[in-house]
């Protein structure tokens, strides 16, 4: 458990570098970035479940909320859901995607111009 909350430290950390780097970092490449810092964590071990994920402070998407209250087993909340994703997709290749999924990471990264 000590080691997943390392990685889940280590990811914190670098997602929030990236963000800091608005002016310079692509709203793709922040997306890129979550995508392949998910799935290296995914090769040392298991994701928190979304119950977990929520009770650590993550907001969850709206698909991953339905998952979420779903009377299913741990097991099945802890797949990382966003690769199935269509705002991950948009979000690794295009600047200023569509995708405004509350709770959605790839949508947070897109720049807006509010």
């Amino acid at each position: 458990m000590a080691q997943a909350d390392d990685q889940n430290e280590h990811l914190a950390r670098l997602l929030s570098l990236a963000l800091e780097q608005e002016e310079s970092a692509s709203s793709r490449l922040k997306s890129r970035l979550y995508t392949a810092l998910v799935r290296a964590t995914q090769e040392t071990g298991t994701l928190q479940t979304l119950t977990q994920s929520k009770a650590a402070g993550r907001d969850l998407c709206a698909f991953e909320t339905l998952v979420q209250i779903a009377p299913i087993g741990d097991k099945a909340k802890a797949p990382f859901f966003c690769w199935t994703c269509h705002a991950r997709i948009m979000g690794e290749h295009w600047e200023n995607a569509p995708v405004f999924w509350e709770g959605c990471p790839y949508a947070a990264f897109q720049k807006r111009s509010d």
